[in-house]
This record gives C-alpha cells, structure tokens and sequence, in this order.
C-alpha cells in the first residue's frame, strides 16, 4: 500500500457565483499500483456543480478527493495513507490551516466536511501552490465549464 499520496485540486467559476465545477489529479508515490491497478499512477476527475461561488468550487474540490480517496482505498485502508492536498486558494489554504477565519456559512459547512473526512486518513496536509504547478487540474475545471455551456 502506498504510503502518500499528492492530490492536485481546483475549483472555479464562470462569474461570481456563476457556473462553477472541479478538477482533481491524484498521484501516488512509488506504490502506487496498489490503489490504481498496475503501472497507473495518476487518475483525474472533474465535475460540473452549478451554480456556486469560486471559494465554494474550490471546497467542494477537496470535499471530492477526500471521498474519492476513501473510494478507491477503501475504508479499512485510508488510516494507513498520508494525503497532500495541493491547492491554489490562498484562502481555502489559510482558512483550513486556520490562519483565516472562515466567515462564509456555506463555507464554514465544507470545512466541517473536510475535517471530518480527515479522520479517516493517516493524516491530512495542505500545501499552496502557485497556479502554473496546477495547470491539469484547472485545466480539468474549463473542461468540465465548456461542456456545460
């Protein structure tokens, strides 16, 4: 079982709310065939969520890999995996790291999700990361927002 695993995530929207969705890149380190099969070490997702804020796109990014994760683990494997979760949200980053307060409600929600989802997992750290590094997963996000208009 790999030990660590890097996952790449990016939400956006079209307009402030406007149409919104997500990308994610998982990668895996050395081991990786065990989650993904043999020889695959990286898998993308995206997903059209309508109507939301940006902040509220790049949430519901983390929310998705988190889930994801524990799909393709499986239950009893997650607490044996390290996650990094690399974003280019200055301020999903600081509000989960607590250097912001979080004073959106529908904010404060995701951030609820995302910590309990974290239980679930050997540990769970966040780093930023300037937006030329997460090309794939925003590219991912215009996908999925040329698709739906």
């Amino acid at each position: 079982m790999s030990n660590k695993v890097i996952v790449y995530t990016d939400g956006g929207s079209r307009g402030n709310p406007g149409p919104s969705a997500l990308g994610i890149v998982i990668v895996t380190s050395e081991e990786g065939e065990d989650i993904f099969g043999k020889n695959k070490k990286e898998r993308s997702y995206s997903e059209y969520l309508g109507v939301k804020t940006n902040n509220e796109a790049e949430y519901e990014a983390v929310v998705f890999a988190l889930k994801k994760l524990k799909q393709l683990l499986g239950k009893k494997n997650t607490n044996e995996v390290g996650v990094e979760i690399r974003t280019d949200s200055e301020l999903m980053y600081s509000q989960i790291n607590g250097l912001y307060k979080i004073k959106e409600p529908s904010l404060q929600k995701f951030f609820v999700e995302i910590w309990n989802l974290k239980q679930d997992f050997k540990n769970v750290f966040f780093k930023h990361i300037p937006r030329e590094e997460n090309k794939l997963a925003d590219k991912l996000v215009n996908i999925e927002l040329d698709k739906s208009s």
